[in-house]
């Protein structure tokens, strides 16, 4: 066994912290500093073991010496609070990032993953000494770093997988062809690192990659006992492939929850090892069932504590608290890591900041909050939590505009979002007015107003069309069957719109003045939303442009063309959204007003909660 003080290990997740040096930074240690204090072991970010091997700009590294100091740094502050530190040391293959200058590309394979990346060289036996010697100089600076326990991976597509899988690996010589072949290589880099170090070795695997002719949970098991054979202390066990399944390898909400609990049991079960157990374990209830059920060893947790930093702490009751829930949306966690901006949160504006002091007020002030969804719900908390005296206003339901996001087919995992707001609203003593604001209510009763009352569907005139829809469409009492739906607009609203239509048997039709359909759109649920949409018949037509409605046609130009669709049932508009801020000059000049989120600048979630919780802290 690993021998931590607890069976919770904080999952390696991609920060973006560091600097192009591979340095550890203050930002990353009072980021991973923030989630010791209740957990067993953290993992931090995979470290690259050669500059010429990341995977983004701001990756830390353990390829020279000079890391070490910086590293030492990390692990003797998570380990003031009692807990192990894990390096996660990882050779990404093919999949190295082929947009960062001087990256090499090495594989089982020649050929580059089908999603795109570099096209690899197919490495001979020269290169594959290189590699081991790689990981054992790596493992040996991450002793010499402080680090308690080294986790190799051998799976999510990257190079060890490239030769596991029969789907990559078309290798004619003793390293292809046959299972035993193929987990050669990875066999002598698990046999290598355990000659060269004497701390326990966890080994992270993809119980299966989740495509038909990829590696599944059968060969996994075999492997997993090779490797328990050869000194490997532990299985950590996940699923996918970054190159062909990343909803599976991310653990995106549109995957079902639970299939890697299954494998992990299947490894635990069949190899007699201890078996860490991971994905989309973001609630209480999760942990419950895998420690009930699954009989887990240990419980890898990553999204869930980035959500927030306390889960695991309130989860075994040491921390009290309503636990910020993780979406597994991936919209701040891999959004922004694409991005170039870091790791940040949609729930948790905090993330990133983790070096700024979250200070009280001054002076104690009394604020109205104008509009009850999440920008206001969360400028509310926030300036309470700084001291000052809030009173919130909505005229109808708290949450807004969210509390349309869960009706979508593969969003559920949102609908947790406003009860926790509304949960916190309660546990603080916030007094929830429910009216509409007007300007008598707010003059002379309040030393500013924060107007958080979001956002209206921007209007748009075509002769002919009455009363169409917009995303109330998504009420069961409003959801059509067997209709033919024309779908104005094919953004998020309108791409959305159509995956909780199709279900129902409904032919839908989207039109797009443009080409990108689901722009702005987290880059996931983007491609299994159009994937879906293509595959269940959606008629997609982009420059197109409503001329005007004549009962059930609708007539429209296309690239300059006349076209027209027949037996339209129902329109629907979701051609984006405009602020609205009625009350904005009529208080302006007799009360300090704040704008925020949507009211402000039409944003997503995470630009509205993150919105107003900068303006309440500078409040």
């Amino acid at each position: 066994m690993l021998q931590l003080k607890n069976n919770f290990i904080f999952a390696p997740i991609k920060t973006g912290y560091s600097d192009k040096s591979g340095i550890i930074t203050e930002k990353l240690i009072k980021f991973y500093e923030k989630r010791s204090k209740y957990i067993g072991a953290i993992t931090p970010e995979p470290v690259y073991i050669d500059k010429s091997l990341r995977e983004i700009p701001t990756q830390i590294g353990i390829d020279n010496d000079d890391k070490i100091e910086g590293l030492k740094k990390l692990t003797n502050k998570i380990h003031q609070y009692n807990t192990k530190v894990i390096a996660h040391l990882n050779h990404p293959g093919r999949m190295a990032n082929p947009k960062l200058p001087g990256n090499f590309f090495w594989s089982s394979t020649d050929k580059a993953c089908k999603n795109g990346g570099a096209i690899p060289e197919k490495m001979d036996r020269e290169k594959m000494d290189i590699v081991i010697q790689l990981f054992v100089d790596s493992a040996k600076r991450a002793v010499a770093s402080g680090f308690d326990m080294i986790e190799l991976q051998f799976g999510h597509g990257y190079l060890m997988a490239q030769f596991i899988s029969p789907a990559v690996n078309d290798r004619d010589d003793e390293y292809g062809g046959s299972f035993e072949n193929r987990i050669k290589f990875p066999v002598e880099v698990a046999k290598a690192v355990r000659e060269a170090v004497d701390i326990p070795i966890i080994a992270r695997i993809s119980g299966d990659e989740m495509i038909p002719d990829g590696f599944h949970i059968e060969d996994m098991a075999k492997f997993s006992q090779l490797l328990k054979t050869n000194g490997i202390n532990a299985i950590h066990v996940s699923a996918g492939s970054v190159c062909s399944t990343p909803p599976w390898f991310f653990q995106h909400m549109f995957v079902p929850k639970g299939k890697t609990w299954e494998l992990a049991r299947q490894i635990k079960d069949e190899v007699n090892i201890p078996t860490i157990f991971v994905g989309q374990i973001n609630r209480r209830e999760d942990i419950e069932n895998i420690t009930k059920n699954y009989n887990a060893d240990y419980i890898a947790i990553g999204r869930a504590l980035i959500a927030d930093p306390d889960f695991v702490g309130k989860c075994i009751k040491k921390v009290e608290g309503n636990i910020r829930p993780c979406l597994a949306c991936a919209e701040g966690c891999l959004g922004g890591i694409k991005s170039g901006q870091g790791l940040q949160c949609l729930v948790n504006p905090e993330i990133g900041k983790e070096t700024n002091v979250f200070t009280l007020a001054d002076n104690s002030k009394h604020y109205a909050v104008v509009g009850g969804g999440l920008a206001g719900m969360e400028a509310v908390l926030t300036l309470k939590r700084r001291g000052h005296h809030v009173d919130l206003y909505e005229k109808n339901e708290l949450g807004g505009q969210f509390n349309l996001a869960p009706l979508t087919p593969n969003k559920k995992s949102m609908a947790a979002l406003v009860p926790y707001f509304v949960k916190e609203l309660k546990n603080n003593n916030i007094n929830v007015i429910y009216k509409e604001a007007v300007k008598s209510d707010l003059i002379n009763n309040y030393d500013g107003v924060i107007i958080a009352s979001g956002s209206k569907p921007a209007n748009i005139k075509i002769p002919g069309l009455d009363k169409p829809f917009w995303a109330e469409i998504l009420h069961k009492e409003n959801l059509p069957k067997n209709k033919k739906v024309l779908i104005i607009g094919g953004g998020l609203i309108g791409v959305d719109i159509a995956t909780a239509l199709i279900p129902l048997n409904n032919q839908v039709i989207i039109v797009k003045r443009t080409t990108d359909f689901g722009e702005d759109m987290e880059m996931i649920a983007k491609i299994l939303s159009l994937k879906m949409m293509k595959e269940k018949g959606t008629i997609f037509s982009d420059h197109t442009y409503i001329k005007k409605v004549e009962g059930s046609t609708i007539y429209a130009d296309k690239n300059g063309k006349s076209i027209q669709f027949n037996d339209v049932d129902l329109i629907v508009v979701s051609t984006g959204m405009r602020s609205f801020n009625p009350l904005k000059d009529e208080l302006r000049n007799d009360i300090p007003v704040y704008i925020v989120g949507d009211a402000n600048k039409v944003g997503n979630a995470q630009n509205a909660i993150h919105d107003a919780y900068e303006q309440a802290i500078n409040l």
